[in-house]
């Protein structure tokens, strides 16, 4: 008996060696982010030193473990601010840009790089604009107030968390600060 491998078998076995190969897209820059979410504003880079206690009420309130960074925050003299941040989406990191008017609401959100090979519908305008006006005391949460992109969710999620620390980063930190760096008691 002469063995014939099935060619259906063949192709199968080669797509599972095959890698899996993830596309980096940059939306936009941070700066370019900046223009288009405050347009005729300046803003200046103001860091903002996280403490570990901010850390934690920052991470309770959107159950995101990846640490904030805050060098990449910016301050308007009216009071807004721009917060560049990262969450994870299914498997790579989501760097998003979030705009804050100066009683607290969000002006808009920006994503500036998407790494995953799904999900990168949370980039699109329609998607985005369901934050603007949110503040720290509206659930920002999917499926509550933030809509779901079916072959999306964990982007959704994570994304939709990521900006619910960012406004309570501007509640506990920068609402009060002064073109001063935060110690964020």
């Amino acid at each position: 008996m002469i063995w014939k491998p099935n060619p259906l078998a063949l192709i199968g076995i080669a797509m599972m060696s095959a890698p899996i190969i993830a596309h980096a897209k940059i939306y936009v820059s941070a700066e370019q982010a900046l223009k288009i979410l405050f347009p005729n504003k300046i803003l200046t880079k103001n860091p903002v030193i996280i403490t570990d206690d901010l850390q934690e009420k920052m991470r309770i309130a959107s159950s995101i473990r990846y640490p904030f960074q805050g060098e990449r925050i910016w301050r308007a003299a009216d009071g807004s601010w721009f917060v560049v941040d990262e969450v994870i989406g299914k498997h790579e990191m989501i760097t998003y840009a979030v705009a804050i008017n100066p009683n607290g609401g969000i002006a808009g959100i920006e994503v500036l790089e998407y790494i995953e090979s799904y999900g990168y519908e949370v980039a699109e305008a329609q998607w985005r604009k369901q934050f603007v006006g949110k503040t720290v005391n509206d659930p920002i949460k999917l499926n509550q107030d933030i809509q779901n992109i079916g072959g999306a969710t964990l982007s959704c999620k994570h994304l939709t968390d990521g900006v619910k620390r960012v406004t309570v980063l501007y509640d506990l930190a920068l609402k009060n600060t002064h073109s001063k760096p935060s110690l964020g008691n």
